[in-house]
């Protein structure tokens, strides 16, 4: 890994353009979403999730490389009804970032708030069985796969399953070289 240095500022309607332009197909919407948004992604569906974004209930981000100003990554947590976990999701890299530890630079970003300010005590998500990319970060994040739901969608034909993964606050540690406060920013 790099050594990314990736900071967090919240999502706003404005954000979707670089949603939409990552985004390219129905196949990556359902990667990235799961049924939640219908192709193709329009203004409509990202100005309800950018006011969703700015309840109680849900947390998105945008994250920027801090060393060049890019905007290079989403990623959103929704807060269970007794606060007390969250669901990670909706977690995406810039096409020309991948690859760069940006992701985990993003993600332990997202953990550190989850875990600080947020309150949270548990974070959960669902990944696609078959996005081995996003399931290794995951795993090397510490998130434990509690569940496999076998089947789940039909994209293009084929059947998809999903991991059901976890991660508890007293397991969860940053990624070595990268120390958090919590507040989205690196200290």
């Amino acid at each position: 890994m790099s050594g990314a240095a990736v900071e967090l500022r919240m999502f706003t309607r404005a954000d979707g353009s670089f949603l939409t332009s990552w985004i390219a197909g129905p196949v990556e919407l359902m990667t990235w979403a799961g049924p939640t948004f219908t192709w193709p992604l329009d203004k409509l569906q990202i100005a309800a999730y950018a006011a969703e974004s700015m309840t109680r209930r849900r947390r998105s981000w945008m994250g920027v490389n801090s060393r060049t100003g890019q905007v290079v990554g989403h990623a959103s947590v929704r807060m269970n009804a007794d606060g007390a976990a969250g669901r990670l999701g909706r977690v995406l890299i810039a096409p020309e970032a991948r690859g760069c530890g940006m992701g985990a630079a993003m993600l332990t970003h997202v953990l550190a708030v989850s875990f600080g300010s947020l309150g949270l005590e548990r974070v959960e998500l669902g990944v696609f069985s078959h996005n081995d990319s996003a399931v290794r970060l995951y795993e090397r994040l510490g998130f434990q796969v509690e569940r496999v739901l076998p089947d789940v969608e039909q994209v293009e034909g084929q059947s998809w399953s999903a991991l059901q993964m976890c991660l508890a606050k007293q397991d969860w540690a940053p990624l070595p070289g990268r120390h958090h406060d919590g507040s989205g920013t690196t200290p």
